[in-house]
């Protein structure tokens, strides 16, 4: 081992030992639930320490926010330029369907921090200023890729009508494959076209 690769970077190793946290967390999180995974378990999960938890994160709910803005990321679809609305809100379904994998694992855990949340006001407030700073980068994002006059309502709406379809889209597609085909994403997102 070289002098260099014995000293790898502090920012290098900061983000190491977050992603390890993380995932003891997220893992705990799967098999126990969301309420009953404590800081301590992670901590052991993790080989770590407490101390390291709270060197990184806040607190609990800080180390779970950031497992959420990971693992149920927004949904950002492929537009080609000049694309019509309607054809943007097919790549919208596309995305919604593409992410539904990805998005399997972390479902019951998503689930049960929304339970926490609704729950815990502090939890509320902080998901509030995320999910309203997602919205905001959607909006202008929405904004550069629409022809003035395309959408049937302003960006600042059609990303939260964007947001909750395929919220429940997704969630119900999991708890009930049969019932949510390629069909009723793909239906979904072309009535907002219309």
């Amino acid at each position: 081992m070289t002098e260099e690769t014995r000293r790898k970077p502090k920012g290098d190793k900061r983000a190491r030992t977050r992603a390890a946290l993380m995932e003891a967390a997220r893992q705990l999180a799967r098999e126990k639930g969301y309420e009953a995974t404590t800081m301590e378990e992670i901590a052991r999960r993790a080989g770590m320490t407490s101390g390291a938890i709270y060197g990184n994160f806040k607190n609990r709910q800080d180390l779970f926010m950031a497992i959420a803005q990971t693992d149920w990321a927004p949904i950002k679809p492929k537009i080609r330029p000049g694309s019509t609305f309607a054809e943007m809100m097919r790549a919208f379904a596309e995305a919604t369907l593409a992410a539904i994998p990805v998005r399997q694992d972390a479902a019951a855990a998503r689930l049960g921090g929304m339970a926490h949340t609704l729950t815990h006001e502090d939890a509320r407030a902080q998901v509030r200023a995320i999910t309203g700073e997602s919205y905001a980068g959607g909006a202008a994002w929405l904004r550069s890729v629409m022809k003035p006059g395309d959408s049937p309502m302003p960006p600042e709406v059609l990303v939260v009508v964007i947001h909750a379809l395929t919220e429940g889209l997704v969630f119900q597609r999991l708890m009930t494959p049969d019932l949510v085909p390629d069909e009723v994403f793909y239906a979904a997102f072309a009535a907002l076209a219309r």
